[in-house]
């Protein structure tokens, strides 16, 4: 193979080219402050941890909130959460309740807060064996726990 003149300016024009799109991307921080804060929990509550946005920064604290229900819909799962004070978690939530409190979930299925996006009539679950997630009918009996979100003041952040 042959080195040309030609073929040398057109590599340089090309690693340019990836120099210019490498210094457009966005600076990542190089350390995370995580603000102190102070979680008032009830009598039976648990907290489960921090729950980051798609930026990656401080969205709420997740307090899992004591008893369950079993065998319900998903619509009567929403509601029972409701009655406690709280919501079904997020299936994000559910991933992070699975990673920090499994023990406090028996090895079943329990409904998540989400509604499929594209099926109707079907809403998302987690399984707290394995922790897979799965859609399923909304009729179907499942488990429920509720969870609360504690969002700090901005003072706080």
């Amino acid at each position: 193979m042959t080195i040309t003149l030609e073929a040398i300016e057109a590599e340089q024009s090309r690693i340019n080219k990836l120099i210019d799109e490498f210094r457009k991307q966005p600076t990542r921080a190089t350390e995370l402050h995580i603000p102190a804060v102070t979680i008032p929990l009830a009598p039976g509550e648990r907290y489960a941890g921090i729950v980051l946005d798609e930026n990656g920064e401080l969205s709420h604290h997740l307090i899992l909130l004591p008893g369950d229900v079993d065998d319900v819909s998903w619509s009567a799962a929403k509601e029972w959460a409701a009655e406690q004070g709280g919501e079904l978690p997020t299936r994000r939530e559910q991933s992070l309740l699975f990673a920090n409190l499994k023990s406090e979930f028996e090895e079943r299925a329990y409904w998540s807060a989400e509604a499929h996006e594209s099926e109707s009539g079907w809403a998302w679950c987690q399984h707290f064996r394995d922790g897979h997630q799965y859609y399923t009918p909304q009729h179907y009996e499942f488990r429920a726990r509720a969870v609360r979100r504690f969002i700090p003041s901005r003072a706080e952040v």
